[in-house]
């Protein structure tokens, strides 16, 4: 069996490398990048119908400006992200599978939302009034370690893990990719024995694909 490559940041990198074990999956740990949080300002939360969360970092990094909107609901993207908003004491009403814009069509455009995210991310085009607040970024680690690549299952959390990884790698011909995201699957470029993409953008498919991938053979 293929061992599993695991790039992204803690807490998640840890999390991930559990949920592997209890896949049976032997895990190579080599975060590409270091969340840390960011200085914000904390609006009054008067002039919000609710919190758009669409990362469990958002929250984890919020610091204490987010005691002061406790009062409004949260809409969050993910398993991960509703569990720890309800873990930080936030009322979550809604959480979204498919991604934020997924999440955002379900609700009325008339929607104030104050989103609070990373410094890297998506763009929520949706016709919402949004109030973005940047509350942490995940900085590149410069020295990376990475392992020899060959007949590895690497997993790409987002797609600055695959530009980086692509940045980063040199032989890959025999090193397959699991992508959370199509966005994730062709940031890492081209050259790779395979890369196969999660059936939704959550760490649970992700690793479920990974582990599929990690019971197949390189080429020869």
């Amino acid at each position: 069996m293929r061992n599993l490559l695991l790039l992204r940041p803690e807490p998640g990198l840890s999390a991930s490398a559990a949920r592997a074990g209890t896949l049976g999956l032997e895990v190579i740990r080599c975060p590409l990048f270091e969340v840390e949080p960011i200085g914000w300002d904390v609006p009054d939360p008067a002039k919000y119908d609710a919190l758009l969360l669409t990362s469990a970092n958002a929250v984890r990094h919020a610091g204490q400006g987010l005691e002061r909107l406790k009062s409004l609901p949260a809409h969050a993207v993910g398993e991960a992200t509703a569990a720890a908003a309800s873990d930080a004491g936030l009322r979550v009403v809604n959480a979204g599978w498919g991604g934020g814009v997924e999440l955002l069509a379900t609700l009325p455009p008339s929607a104030r939302l104050l989103h609070l995210t990373g410094e890297h991310r998506s763009p929520q085009d949706s016709g919402h009034p949004i109030d973005v607040r940047i509350v942490y970024r995940s900085a590149v680690i410069d020295e990376v370690a990475l392992p020899l690549l060959e007949g590895l299952v690497a997993a790409v959390h987002s797609p600055r893990a695959g530009a980086r990884l692509a940045e980063l790698a040199t032989l890959r011909d025999r090193t397959a990719i699991a992508a959370i995201s199509r966005a994730a699957a062709d940031a890492c470029g081209e050259g790779w024995e395979r890369i196969e993409i999660a059936v939704r953008p959550d760490d649970v498919s992700l690793l479920a694909v990974a582990a599929m991938l990690c019971h197949t053979s390189p080429p020869e």
